[in-house]
């Protein structure tokens, strides 16, 4: 019995597939079937109940995958410990909104605690990040929408609002003195909007839905699957957009941008922390995970 055989049976349980599991150990689907087995052999025991269309896992087959489980994260362990490299790494996975203007701060406060701890980061968008969850890319992913796979644990760790923003010309500073709604008037203007898959894209669809608008309707102009590049073609005048206010923020204050409200209905959302469920997180992601509880962030 090996390391690599209780790692392709834990996956195996958590993913309920053989070909799933062999996908997330990057190893083929026979090197998978070969560890199960082996393991199966040596303990003289059925394990898994394989058949065509389903996967079943044994009582003595649970049993192990709670020992097993537990073997795994002692060796984790055992190598930070003996490591030359004391340092214990987390890795995150993160939407443009969260990565962008929300963990700076947070790593940093965390990192002045916690010094033996480092962070690898990989931004996409929402969708991107709840793929590399699946793929066990990431501990821990942060994202602008919520996910109803029950996989996973995702939980609000923050809020967030939805504006228009536009140029600062004196077309758009007429709106503003206008004092009867004027978002419909606005989307008639050449739209900037976020790409598939975004949870910012997906609030913007929300509130053009719920407002009768469709797609047809819009004289969109680009697609942009980074926020600092929308602020920057607005403010060029080259259009119109709805973005997070926390992206727009550092504009306002410079006055490169104006910014119209969304109704609150269709404005405010929350950013979600996620995690798969089944997976064991190392002692120091949990201590993480308990600062982001207790940190002043508005939840």
């Amino acid at each position: 019995m090996d390391f690599k055989q209780l790692q392709s049976f834990v996956t195996v349980v958590q993913e309920e597939s053989f070909t799933q599991a062999a996908g997330r150990l990057f190893v083929s689907q026979s090197t998978v079937s070969t560890h199960i087995h082996q393991l199966e052999s040596e303990l003289n025991t059925k394990l898994i109940l394989r058949t065509t269309k389903s996967l079943q896992i044994t009582p003595k087959g649970r049993e192990l995958y709670e020992y097993a489980l537990n073997i795994l994260e002692l060796k984790e362990r055992m190598i930070q410990a003996c490591s030359i490299e004391s340092r214990r790494i987390i890795h995150l996975g993160a939407s443009t909104i969260p990565s962008a203007y929300i963990l700076p701060q947070l790593l940093a406060d965390f990192g002045k605690l916690h010094q033996d701890i480092y962070f690898i980061i990989h931004q996409s968008d929402s969708q991107g990040i709840i793929n590399g969850l699946k793929d066990g890319l990431f501990n821990l992913g942060f994202i602008g929408m919520s996910c109803e796979d029950s996989d996973f644990c995702c939980q609000p760790f923050c809020k967030d609002r939805m504006v228009v923003i536009t140029p600062v010309n004196e077309h758009f500073l007429q709106y503003k003195q206008q004092k009867e709604n004027v978002l419909p008037e606005l989307l008639r203007e050449p739209l900037i909007l976020r790409e598939k898959g975004s949870g910012s894209k997906k609030m913007a669809d929300n509130f053009l839905a719920h407002s009768g608008i469709s797609e047809d309707e819009l004289q969109i102009i680009a697609r942009v699957n980074d926020q600092e590049t929308i602020k920057n073609l607005v403010a060029g005048g080259m259009g119109i957009s709805i973005i997070s206010e926390k992206a727009a923020h550092n504009f306002l204050q410079e006055k490169r941008l104006l910014v119209f409200e969304l109704p609150q209905a269709f404005s405010e959302r929350s950013l979600y922390l996620i995690y798969r469920k089944n997976y064991l997180l190392p002692s120091y992601v949990k201590e993480f995970l308990g600062f982001i509880s207790q940190s002043k962030l508005q939840a």
